[in-house]
């Protein structure tokens, strides 16, 4: 199972945001020039970002994106879900449901597990956890 670069670039992106915004708007521009990731494809993910309510833009002079709640309450796998197709690693287990051969599937709960699990372990690092974890590197500490 591969990420896409949207998972990435939108994690990479959003402790970016969280790092440098101080409580002001930070431009996509900047968070271009920062991360080397290009203009139009930061707009196209920070327009999912905004409409799951995990960013808020400022429009206007100074304008550009904040947080939509604090960098701890916003988790790795809500990022990554709102801008990816699907987290599940394989098309018969998205869903609550999955295919229609769950009775006589005997891979189906490997499967279903392995996306659980992938759910949960992405939904337990929160945005804060990252920007600790890049002050540290930014200060020389590892």
């Amino acid at each position: 199972m591969r990420l896409s670069t949207k998972g990435q670039y939108a994690v990479r992106a959003m402790v970016d945001l969280a790092y440098y915004s101080k409580d002001k708007p930070v431009t996509l521009q900047e968070i271009a020039d920062r991360e080397e990731i290009s203009i139009n494809y930061l707009e196209q993910l920070f327009a999912k970002l905004r409409k799951n309510k995990i960013v808020n833009s400022v429009r206007g002079p100074g304008g550009g994106y904040i947080l939509a709640r604090r960098p701890d309450e916003i988790n790795v796998g809500e990022i990554i879900e709102a801008v990816e197709e699907s987290l599940s690693p394989v098309a018969c287990v998205e869903g609550d449901h999955g295919c229609n051969r769950i009775d006589k599937c005997v891979t189906f709960k490997l499967w279903k597990g392995l996306g659980d699990r992938i759910k949960e372990f992405l939904s337990s690092i929160t945005v804060q956890d990252l920007c600790d974890d890049a002050g540290k590197l930014f200060s020389g500490q590892k």
